[in-house]
């Protein structure tokens, strides 16, 4: 079997970023997958899976009801190696193209107090599993650390 592409990508040099894993064509329309890498793989301490799943709840919360991206969100949720998330969207984009998108969406799960969207019985199946202190922390060191000074290496894969 061929390998999926993104286990093509070197994780030894892999840093915190906001990059374009794939693109598909589905009939007439680009689906653009993003990697959204929180941590440095192999290299820093994956996120408990409490501060992961808060983080999906809220970007999908998010991101279902923004006003321009609402109608284009396919998909939003943990990479397996919890490292990041992937983001999917109904468009042919570039990483640069979502940087504005992504702060605002972090600053957002970095400022959110109360309740958690979706965090109940009736609503998910995991719903204890939920750590909101740690999911503020960690979009408040994504955007320090990387997004609000994201350049061109952590927006195109390392070779």
């Amino acid at each position: 079997m061929e390998k999926i592409a993104s286990f093509t990508i070197d994780h030894i040099k892999l840093q915190p970023g906001v990059y374009v894993s794939r693109k598909d064509h589905v009939g007439a329309e680009v689906i653009t997958t993003f990697d959204l890498r929180m941590t440095s793989p192999n290299d820093e301490p994956v996120m408990n899976t409490a501060e992961v799943h808060t983080i999906e709840h809220l970007g999908a919360t998010f991101l279902r009801n923004h006003k321009d991206f609402s109608d284009k969100t396919v998909y939003f949720g943990p990479m397996g190696c919890r490292t990041g998330f992937y983001l999917l969207l109904a468009g042919d984009y570039e990483s640069k193209d979502i940087v504005p998108l992504m702060i605002e969406m972090f600053e957002f799960i970095r400022d959110f107090r109360g309740d958690v969207p979706g965090a109940a019985p009736k609503d998910c199946g995991n719903y204890l599993d939920m750590n909101l202190g740690m999911a503020n922390y960690l979009a408040n060191r994504y955007l320090e650390n990387t997004l609000y000074h994201i350049d061109a290496a952590h927006l195109i894969y390392p070779e």
